[in-house]
């Protein structure tokens, strides 16, 4: 009996991620961390086929349901790339390999402004498979998914940003800090807070009703992840001398402490982290 309800709590948990947004974003990461010198084939195969699979996978799930903007922005992207990857001479070629990057992270962050100037955020397609049809209007639902589709179009404009700056002003495409680390920790910051702020709206909401439920989560659920990022960046840099060895020990350490101390509430020292099982 135990076994059955831990299948259907896994179930459930799988359910719930591949009707999120972060599914269709799987092809944009995948894109924006594998491209560079050598890579580019890879990133676009990988990407392209996420695509495609994200889209038979939804229309298995929900049959009859309608293309999601993400899912179309997806398959056409990837594709227009890798056709222009076969046909491409081997000076554009180069050039897609240095920069190809920085055109899919700006690219979503043109779909991300895109659908929210025309008042459908390309979360709220996502988010409507999640809840019952009379919250579909409610402020609330429609302000939280503008926030999660802001925060992702954030997310890779700092991602193009330090791109750019990589493979423009530092002349290394492959620099540890402009194509690792500070992309990858934009993306872990849109991760959790597509995870954190909806669990602050219902509470909130929650609140208001006087209706009793968990407590809104404190921002320091929202900067563990990140905190405990620090630590394997540390490691990285010492790794790969991407810096002075103080700076790898000092991050290591600090990405300990931080977790350790952003992992109990103020008011009480109680743990905050979600409990195993």
């Amino acid at each position: 009996m135990a076994l059955g309800r831990q299948e259907t709590a896994a179930d459930g948990r799988l359910s719930q991620f591949l009707d999120s947004p972060v599914v269709g974003m799987a092809p944009w990461i995948a894109m924006s961390v594998l491209v560079g010198p050598g890579r580019y084939e890879l990133a676009v195969g990988i990407a392209l086929a996420l695509a495609v699979a994200l889209v038979i996978v939804g229309r298995v799930r929900h049959p009859g349901t309608s293309f999601k903007i993400l899912e179309v922005s997806d398959v056409v992207f990837f594709a227009v790339m890798a056709v222009i990857g076969i046909f491409a001479s081997a000076g554009t070629h180069r050039w897609l390999e240095n920069y190809s990057g920085e055109i899919s992270n700006i690219a979503l962050l043109v779909i991300a402004l895109g659908s929210m100037a025309v008042r459908v955020p390309f979360t709220l397609q996502y988010a409507r498979e999640q809840v019952p049809r009379e919250l579909w209007h409610e402020p609330a639902f429609l302000r939280t998914n503008y926030y999660i589709t802001g925060a992702w179009g954030a997310a890779f404009g700092v991602a193009a940003i330090a791109g750019a700056y990589g493979d423009l002003v530092l002349h290394n495409s492959n620099n540890l800090w402009t194509g690792w680390v500070i992309q990858i920790g934009a993306i872990i910051v849109a991760l959790q807070f597509t995870q954190w702020y909806p669990q602050v709206v219902r509470a909130r909401v929650r609140q208001e009703r006087k209706i009793p439920g968990p407590p809104e989560p404190p921002v320091s659920s929202l900067l563990i992840p990140l905190a405990g990022y620090l630590t394997p960046v540390g490691i990285m840099v010492l790794a790969f001398d991407a810096g002075p060895t103080w700076l790898g020990v000092g991050l290591i350490v600090l990405g300990a402490l931080l977790v350790k101390s952003l992992s109990r509430t103020p008011e009480t020292g109680a743990d905050t982290r979600t409990p195993p099982g």
